[in-house]
């Protein structure tokens, strides 16, 4: 395997598992980035851009992340609370009054955060072009109506996210949430992050696909529960239903895709770009910016809900804008804070031992929350502290 990049003294394991990763785990191609005390320690990229192609990786290879596009986009709604545009305990009626509907009211800016806000699903999927025109999806989640009391329950909120936080912030702040990230906090760090892909850089974005899944691998689970697995079968769960907003599902590769702004799924990244994010959120960066200020480091941090997931299945735990350490989501200690991406994509900070990491892959498999691959890049970073 031609593994390219950098890693410091004592982070070799972690270029060791990246290895496994393509030897052992199946990968085709991604890239690796961690931070230490705001100064990059790991900065590696291996295999092909495309899932399906042979043109090999290049330094700045970006893929669609899925979910880690939410940590950025919870970030913002933070930061605006930090410059005091939005009270996190107002309701989100105060800021979009259309939102007030079927029962809604009572849904404060918190609930969206922590996935609180009992709206998951639609009763009625968008097409992908209703999905991706910034419009109807906002207009579909103004009307729906909760699927449980909002506040009293948490359940994962898959790609409804989208529609809510990109709503709030443009009411807010009048400016759409991927022309905010890349003014506000990509330009700033010198990420080479995008939610609404500009033409530009298209050329520098691999395929996405879907990998075989592991057969009888140490640390593999073959047979999820059966109350997971028949939830996921289920064409009335929650859990379908929420996976299921947007009816057929989308082409991800396609160019309308990724130049439209979906803040919960279609954020396009590298890896050093992700973990550069979370350091400065911790941090300061080698002399850059400190995002977030003590006190909204502490909310990022702080557990909202946890407990049986409605969505997933599984216990979760999720801070005001961020999936929490736990079973379903082991990251790197009990105070990190971060998001996975579904099928393989991760970024989190641990502030505790100043760590921030960034892995994108361009191969998904079918879990959603905790990786094999991912897991394996958590550990060996873990043994070179």
């Amino acid at each position: 395997m031609d593994v390219q990049g950098t890693v410091a003294e004592g982070f070799e394991p972690v270029r060791d598992a990246f290895v496994r990763n393509f030897r052992e785990r199946g990968e085709r191609g991604a890239a690796v980035a961690v931070h230490r005390h705001g100064h990059k320690v790991v900065d590696l990229w291996a295999g092909t851009r495309d899932v399906d192609g042979h043109e090999p990786w290049a330094v700045d290879t970006a893929q669609i992340v899925r979910s880690v596009t939410k940590g950025v986009a919870s970030a913002v709604v933070l930061l605006l609370h930090q410059r005091g545009q939005i009270d996190l305990d107002a309701p989100v009626g105060t800021y979009w009054p259309e939102f007030k509907a079927a029962g809604k009211d009572r849904v404060l800016v918190r609930h969206l955060l922590s996935h609180r806000g009992g709206l998951p699903v639609l009763d009625h999927p968008l097409t992908p072009e209703r999905a991706l025109d910034g419009v109807s999806g906002p207009a579909a989640m103004a009307a729906q109506a909760p699927a449980w009391a909002p506040g009293t329950d948490h359940g994962y909120h898959p790609q409804s996210f989208s529609w809510l936080i990109a709503e709030l912030v443009r009411r807010v702040t009048g400016r759409t949430i991927g022309r905010w990230v890349a003014e506000e906090i990509a330009r700033p760090l010198g990420l080479d992050f995008w939610i609404g892909l500009p033409p530009e850089e298209a050329h520098r974005v691999g395929r996405i696909g879907k990998l075989p899944e592991l057969q009888g691998h140490p640390g593999v689970t073959l047979r999820p529960k059966r109350s997971v697995a028949d939830a996921y079968r289920d064409p009335g769960s929650l859990t379908r239903r929420a996976f299921g907003v947007i009816d057929p599902l989308p082409d991800e590769n396609g160019s309308a895709y990724r130049a439209a702004e979906l803040p919960a799924s279609n954020g396009i990244s590298t890896a050093r770009a992700v973990a550069r994010f979370y350091a400065s959120l911790i941090g300061p960066v080698d002399g850059g910016p400190r995002l977030f200020a003590p006190a909204t480091l502490t909310l990022a941090r702080t557990e909202e809900s946890a407990g049986p997931d409605r969505v997933l299945m599984v216990p979760t735990r999720f801070s005001l804008g961020f999936m929490l350490h736990g079973a379903a989501c082991p990251l790197l200690g009990p105070g990190s804070f971060g998001y996975p991406g579904r099928g393989g994509s991760l970024g989190f900070a641990d502030p505790e031992s100043g760590v921030s990491f960034g892995y994108v892959t361009n191969g998904l498999r079918g879990g959603v929350t905790a990786d094999i691959r991912g897991q394996a890049m958590i550990r060996a970073v873990r043994s070179a502290l």
